[in-house]
């Protein structure tokens, strides 16, 4: 009985513990240190796409929404050539700009990701955001994919779902 006792005192002190987190605002690329030299007189493929992204989706009903997080991946489909991407512009549910990620073209190695993230509270976009994304690739080489990753957890019930890009140039 007296261990019984200790296990249980033990095993709640275990679970009663609580670790305070460090939360800081971190932007997972620096853009700056991708910076690539394009030369107009390349040889390279232009191309356009666009990725849908919900900052906020409805809930119950149109009084009512829930916060996302979303992950927006920048993909290098090509296992042999680097990619270029010479925007990356974030747009509200009224097309208005957002944000503009980088000034100046960045590359992507072969097979090389790069994310952005945008925090559950950020809503600057609404229900209905989304992205363009303007690159250049060498002829003959796969396009580069976008995709976006959205999640959010309310108590024990969770939402996430995905979208991809589509070519629109």
């Amino acid at each position: 009985m007296k261990y019984q006792f200790l296990v249980l005192v033990f095993v709640s002190l275990l679970f009663s513990c609580e670790t305070e987190v460090k939360k800081e605002k971190i932007d997972p690329v620096d853009w700056s240190a991708r910076t690539a030299e394009m030369n107009d007189s390349d040889s390279l493929e232009y191309g356009k796409s666009y990725l849908s992204i919900y900052s906020q989706v409805y809930s119950v009903s149109a009084l009512k929404t829930q916060n996302l997080a979303a992950m927006v991946s920048l993909r290098n489909t090509s296992d042999t050539e680097s990619i270029f991407i010479l925007s990356t512009k974030y747009y509200d549910t009224r097309g208005e700009l957002v944000k503009s990620y980088f000034d100046n073209p960045i590359y992507l190695n072969p097979l090389e990701t790069v994310e952005i993230l945008i925090n559950e509270v950020d809503v600057s976009g609404g229900t209905g955001s989304n992205f363009i994304f303007e690159w250049r690739s060498p002829q003959n080489v796969s396009e580069p994919l976008f995709e976006a990753i959205m999640t959010s957890t309310k108590g024990q019930q969770g939402i996430s779902f995905t979208t991809q890009s589509v070519r629109i140039q």
